[in-house]
């Protein structure tokens, strides 16, 4: 299975999906016996590599937060100890 065939949601395999869709299209019996695996099996791999991408990037946003947080906490617990 794969997940919605949306393009805003994939746009690094618009292309890929667009073509896959296309080939259901065109073989809606074929389809059943193997006529799209080869694009079956290119979109899962852009899939992998996108959700890849995301993934490193969410890793890094989430780094920046606990910087972010971690000096918070820091500069709280300094101004706790004056008082």
């Amino acid at each position: 299975m794969h997940p919605p065939l949306t393009l805003h949601r994939h746009p690094m395999c618009a292309e890929i999906i667009e073509q896959f869709q296309k080939c259901h299209l065109d073989h809606p019996y074929a389809k059943f016996f193997g006529e799209c695996t080869d694009l079956k099996i290119k979109l899962d791999k852009c899939f992998r590599q996108e959700k890849a991408v995301k993934r490193k990037a969410n890793f890094e946003e989430s780094k920046k937060l606990k910087e972010r947080l971690q000096a918070y906490r820091k500069e709280a617990a300094g101004t706790e100890n004056i008082m």
